[in-house]
C-alpha cells in the first residue's frame, strides 16, 4: 500500500484540553485533514505532572485497534518475533509437511493477493471509481497471461522476472506508506523533507534486492553480461555488507531528524514497520525471503484492509451488522477469490494443454503483478474517495 505526501493542509494543529486518546476498536486514521482531527496539544509540556503518560502516548503513537495489536500484526512486531526463533533454532522446521505449508499460504498469501481485488469492487464509491482498473485491466491481464503461455521461455520468463523484481518495491512502498500514516495519525506532520528521507530509507530494502538479487533487479535486466566484468561484481561485492548497515542505521537518524524539525516525533509503529520489512531482506536469504516476507506481508496487508472496510461498512447508513460480520465477510470473500485464483486459473490452462509449471509460474506472476496495480490504485486519498473519508472521521475521547 502507498500514503501520499500529505494532508495539503496547514501543519500547526489547534491546542486542545485532551492530550490523550481512548483507544477504539476500529477507529479510522486520520493522514487528511488533520488540523480538525488532532485533540492533543501541539508540543509536549516537559514540565507537566502527566509528563510519562504523554510521552508514552508520543512513542505508541494513535493506533488504529490496539497498540499491542497494531504492533504485532500491523507493524510487523509478530515476525521479529519469528525470526528470532527460528534464528535461535536453525533446524526447527517452520511447517511440519508439504500440506501444512499449502494450507498456510491459501489462508494469508492467496487471500492476501485477492483482498486488493475485494477491497476495489466494495469501496462505498466502487460503482464509479476506477473503471479502466475493474473493467479493463483483467482483460488486459488475461489476454497478457493468455500470451505468455505461448511464448513461456520469452515472454513468461520475463514476466516472472517483473514479478520478482517488483514484489521488494511493493513491500518497501507498503513499510513507507503505513510509517506515513501512523505518523500522521498520531499528530507527527512529516514535512516534505522529512516524507522524501523516510521514503528513502523505506526504499533501501528493495535497492539491496534490485541490485544484488540473483536473477531480478539488474540482474535480470543486465542482458549484455556487464555485471560479469570485475569492476561491476567489486562494487557489487561492496555494497552487499553496506546496505544492510545503512538500512538500520537510517531510522534512528530519521528519527532523530523528525524529533528535531516537527512537533511531534515519529512514533515507534513507524520505524517498526522500516525495521521489520528490512530485517525480512537482509537476514533471510533471497529464497527465504521471498517466502517470508510475502507471509509477514500478507498478515499486514490482511489486517489494514480489513480495518478499512470495517470502517467503510460500519459508517454506511443502511448498515445492520456488527463490525465482526464484516471482518468474516471480507476475509471470506478474500479466502474464496484467493482459492480460485491459485487453483482454477492455472488449471484452466492446464486443461487447454499447457504444462502445469508453466501455467502456475506465469498464472502467479500476473496475479501478483495484478495485485500491485490495483494497490497502487485503491489506496488513494483523493477528497472524493472514500478512504478520505476514512482518514477524516476519527472519532477521539478524553483519557
Amino acid at each position: 500500500m502507498a500514503v501520499p505526501g500529505g494532508p495539503g493542509e496547514s501543519r500547526n494543529p489547534p491546542r486542545h484540553a485532551d492530550r490523550g486518546f481512548a483507544f477504539r476498536f476500529f477507529r479510522g486514521p486520520d493522514p487528511g485533514g488533520l488540523v480538525r482531527l488532532f485533540p492533543m496539544s501541539r508540543s509536549l509540556d516537559l514540565q507537566s505532572p502527566s509528563r510519562p503518560s504523554i510521552v508514552a502516548t508520543a512513542l505508541l503513537g494513535r493506533t488504529f485497534v490496539h497498540p499491542l495489536f497494531d504492533s504485532l500484526f500491523i507493524g510487523g512486531a509478530l515476525s521479529l518475533i519469528v525470526v528470532g526463533v527460528l534464528l535461535a533454532n536453525p533446524s526447527l522446521a517452520p511447517f511440519t509437511s508439504a500440506e501444512d505449508f499449502r494450507y498456510f499460504i491459501l489462508f494469508f498469501n492467496s487471500a492476501h493477493f485477492a483482498a486488493s481485488t475485494v477491497r476495489l469492487y466494495t469501496k462505498p464509491d466502487a460503482r464509479h471509481a476506477l473503471p479502466v482498473v475493474k473493467w479493463v485491466l483483467p482483460v488486459v491481464a488475461l489476454a497478457l497471461v493468455t500470451l505468455c503461455m505461448f511464448r513461456a521461455d520469452s515472454l513468461g520468463a520475463n514476466l516472472r522476472a517483473l514479478y520478482l523484481t517488483w514484489s521488494p518495491y511493493h513491500y518497501a512502498a507498503q513499510a513507507y506508506g503505513l510509517a506515513v500514516m501512523y505518523s500522521y495519525r498520531s499528530g507527527c506532520l512529516l514535512n516534505a523533507t522529512n516524507k522524501r528521507l523516510l521514503w528513502w530509507a523505506g526504499m533501501l530494502p528493495f535497492f539491496y534486492s534490485f541490485l544484488l538479487g540473483p536473477q531480478v533487479g539488474l540482474h535480470w535486466l543486465d542482458v549484455a553480461g556487464w555485471l560479469d566484468a570485475p569492476i561491476a561484481r567489486t562494487i557489487l561485492g561492496a555494497l552487499r555488507p553496506v546496505l544492510p548497515w545503512a538500512a538500520f542505521a537510517a531510522v534512528p537518524l530519521l528519527y532523530w531528524q523528525v524529533r528535531r524539525t516537527e512537533d511531534r516525533a515519529m512514533p515507534l509503529i513507524a520505524a517498526l514497520a522500516l525495521v521489520t520489512n528490512g530485517i525480512w531482506w537482509f537476514v533471510f536469504t533471497p529464497l527465504q525471503a521471498f517466502v517470508w516476507a510475502t507471509i509477514f506481508h500478507s498478515i499486514q496487508y490482511l489486517a489494514i484492509v480489513i480495518i478499512f472496510h470495517v470502517k467503510d461498512q460500519m459508517n454506511q447508513p443502511t448498515n445492520r451488522h456488527g463490525a465482526a460480520y464484516h471482518v468474516a465477510w471480507f476475509y471470506g470473500m478474500a479466502l474464496l477469490l484467493g482459492y480460485a485464483l491459485f487453483n482454477w486459473f492455472p488449471q484452466a490452462y492446464v486443461s487447454a494443454g499447457f504444462a502445469p509449471a508453466t501455467a502456475v509460474m506465469i498464472t502467479v506472476a500476473m496475479i501478483n503483478i495484478h495485485h500491485f496495480i490495483v494497490d497502487g490504485f485503491i489506496w488513494r486519498l483523493k477528497k472524493t474517495d472514500a478512504n478520505r473519508s476514512i482518514l477524516e472521521s476519527a472519532s477521539t475521547a478524553p483519557a
